[in-house]
């Protein structure tokens, strides 16, 4: 474990952040997609909406708005492909 910790740069102990909980989304989107199919590109397009709302709002963090601005991109393509086909 120190291992990681020195890697990762880690002195204190864990603190919860909403990133946290929107990656986890993203990796349930990503699941839900490949099971599901593309229709569930909503649920991701949602996260990505919220996320990028509350980077202008709050974070302002450059790359977390690239990070939901890249997100949207791609679940408005998957959408795409959904309604158009290929």
């Amino acid at each position: 474990m120190e291992r990681i910790k020195t890697f990762f740069n880690i002195e204190s102990k864990y603190k919860f952040e909403w990133n946290d909980l929107r990656a986890l989304a993203m990796i349930v989107n990503v699941v839900l997609i490949m099971i599901f199919g593309l229709s569930i590109s909503w649920f991701g397009l949602g996260i990505a909406v919220f996320g990028l709302v509350k980077d202008l709002t709050s974070d302002r963090h450059i790359n977390g708005m690239l990070m939901h601005i890249a997100s949207m991109v791609l679940n408005i393509y998957f959408l795409i492909l959904l309604y158009k086909g290929v």
